[in-house]
């Protein structure tokens, strides 16, 4: 095997571990501060109307009903429609719907490639002649989302480097980090595109490229522009877990954890043990207010008044 196969290797390795270390630090960060919000959309039977079980005489004694299916309906116009970008910036939206939409077609590009690759394997064609449906489906499931994946992901990464270019609030927030992110996800997108239209038509080339990755072989020798496409993803996915991109990690937990966690804080249950330790934790600042080296509990319940001088302060 070459150095750019145990490169790609190890920048897998590197995603895997990376964004496993991100999930556990935002699992084990402090619960947040409830606000009760409403409407919540897994409230069964009263999300569509935003009311709660707080309606429910003795609320706190009777299990929370939750339906999966509106959770998953409400995560899923947000993930993939982007709908609070398209209701409050429908500009940023026209280019950050097709880059975002493109990388999740990209990923199932990459199931469908895995798939192919384990199916040939097994001894099913992948192909327009094939005799199994299931390689005939395979083959063209592949073509599309990679195609349409490459092509929407280098639209929507120009449309957002021009954005941030010339839209001058936009200008204003954005750092030398922001342009690089996007300048390489438009070289992955741009590559695989046309490597796609020129030298693998069909997607066997990539294909054979993830059965030889995945059984440990070597690649062997790869068109052009093929030997780059797989540099710059190995280096996109070394790259990743390292960057503030890896927000989509935090999207289970801004909506289980902090949008719609409503769970009654009960006595003897593990978010008053949690507040409790809370609770207990010095304060390195300090306000008119608020005294530094007290504890949250403390300042919590502390009724003193607020003196003159202390309000000049």
């Amino acid at each position: 095997m070459g150095a750019l196969q145990y490169f790609f290797y190890l920048s897998v390795a590197v995603l895997l571990l990376g964004l496993l270390y991100k999930a556990i630090k935002i699992a084990r960060m402090p619960i947040h501060l409830r606000w009760d919000l409403y409407p919540i959309p897994h409230e069964k039977g009263k999300g569509h109307y935003g009311g709660s079980y707080f309606e429910e005489l003795d609320w706190w004694t009777k299990p929370l009903k939750v339906s999966l299916v509106s959770e998953v309906k409400e995560m899923s116009k947000e993930i993939l429609l982007i709908q609070s970008l398209f209701h409050h910036n429908r500009f940023l939206w026209l280019s950050s719907f097709p880059f975002h939409f493109g990388l999740y077609l990209l990923v199932g590009f990459l199931f469908f490639l895995l798939l192919g690759a384990i199916l040939n394997l097994s001894g099913i064609v992948i192909g327009v002649s094939s005799e199994s449906a299931v390689g005939v489906a395979v083959h063209y499931l592949t073509l599309l989302s990679g195609l349409a994946g490459a092509a929407l992901g280098t639209l929507g990464a120009i449309g957002l480097i021009l954005s941030r270019v010339f839209k001058g609030e936009l200008r204003r927030f954005s750092v030398k980090a922001d342009f690089f992110n996007l300048a390489l996800l438009l070289a992955v997108f741009a590559t695989l595109l046309i490597s796609l239209v020129t030298v693998d038509r069909d997607g066997a080339i990539h294909r054979a490229l993830a059965g030889n990755l995945i059984t440990l072989k070597p690649t062997g020798e790869m068109p052009s522009p093929i030997p780059l496409e797989l540099f710059l993803a190995g280096f996109f996915f070394l790259y990743l877990p390292f960057t503030h991109m890896t927000h989509f990690i935090g999207k289970y937990f801004t909506y289980h954890k902090v949008r719609w966690e409503d769970h009654p804080n009960l006595k003897g249950s593990k978010i008053e043990k949690a507040v409790t330790e809370y609770l207990g934790y010095k304060l390195s600042w300090a306000a008119p207010h608020i005294k530094a080296g007290s504890t949250w509990a403390e300042a919590a319940t502390d009724t003193s008044p607020v003196t003159g001088e202390e309000k000049k302060k």
